[in-house]
């Protein structure tokens, strides 16, 4: 016998699925270019575009911002990337992003058929109850990305064939907003999959899901671009150079926590008392 709950809530993600796909597709694309896929590749369309736009928007206007019109402000100018490197960053990237869009277009796709544990509207669970399972969902995101990312170092294999793409990137001159996204195609998949794996754990909407996924691409940008802005506990791009140059701290994502509980963490203001 089919639950009544599950199909309301079926409906309920296929139609705000349609509704983002006309948001973006309808928005930027003819009807008849992607209205005859199925929603699964019309989701994977959208999802493309929409990483696309938000990896180019936030790193033209945080590069913008930070190497010429605040020229020599953040960074000294022989701490500013090169063009070429700037470009190689953009190509690693978007080799890798129709696979990157892959990963929520099949979340979204499980989610549809009720293999999840999302839920659709606020209402379904309240506010007190939204709010204490998306602390738990970013939890859960914070210590998987944590290991995740650790393993990527600390297995030789998958450092080498992986993540070693993304680390050529390792000094101050080659780090910039571009690099946030550079990866393997796989380990990119790879560092973000805690996301998916959290909604099989937790009960949490759905929006608020895709909204973090997406979020990763702006604050990917702001950690590669060697500014540290210090604000506490952020794991800010003051900490992510350290871990560009150290390879043994800082594996954390939005927080210092998981380091702090881990013995990892390294705290640039530390290194740099230790410089004078």
């Amino acid at each position: 016998m089919e639950n009544p709950v599950t199909n309301e809530y079926a409906r309920f993600f296929a139609d705000d699925s349609d509704w983002y796909n006309n948001i973006v597709l309808g928005t930027l694309l003819p009807h008849f270019m992607w209205d005859p896929l199925p929603r699964f590749f019309q989701t994977w369309l959208r999802n493309y575009i929409g990483g696309v736009l938000l990896y180019f928007i936030s790193g033209f206007a945080w590069c913008f911002y930070i190497y010429y019109f605040k020229r020599n402000v953040f960074l000294p100018k022989d701490a500013i990337p090169s063009r070429k490197a700037m470009l190689l960053q953009i190509y690693v990237a978007m080799k890798a992003m129709p696979w990157y869009s892959l990963l929520p277009t099949i979340s979204e796709y499980l989610t549809e058929i009720g293999w999840t544990k999302s839920f659709p509207r606020l209402y379904h669970a309240g506010w007190l109850p939204y709010i204490s399972y998306l602390a738990i969902y970013v939890v859960i995101v914070e210590f998987g990305i944590y290991w995740m990312h650790r393993e990527l170092h600390d297995i030789k294999p998958l450092y080498k064939y992986l993540h070693a793409t993304h680390h050529i990137y390792n000094k101050q001159n080659t780090l910039s907003p571009f690099a946030g996204l550079a990866f393997h195609p796989l380990d990119g998949i790879l560092q973000a999959l805690p996301h998916s794996i959290a909604l099989f754990i937790v009960p949490v909407h759905f929006t608020a899901h895709l909204a973090l996924l997406f979020i990763e691409a702006i604050w990917t940008a702001n950690i590669h671009d060697c500014i540290h802005g210090k604000v506490w506990p952020v794991m800010g791009a003051g900490y992510h150079t350290i871990h560009h140059t150290t390879y043994r701290h800082n594996y954390g994502h939005y927080t210092i926590w998981m380091d702090w509980v881990f013995g990892t963490l390294r705290d640039p203001e530390e290194d740099e008392g230790k410089k004078m």
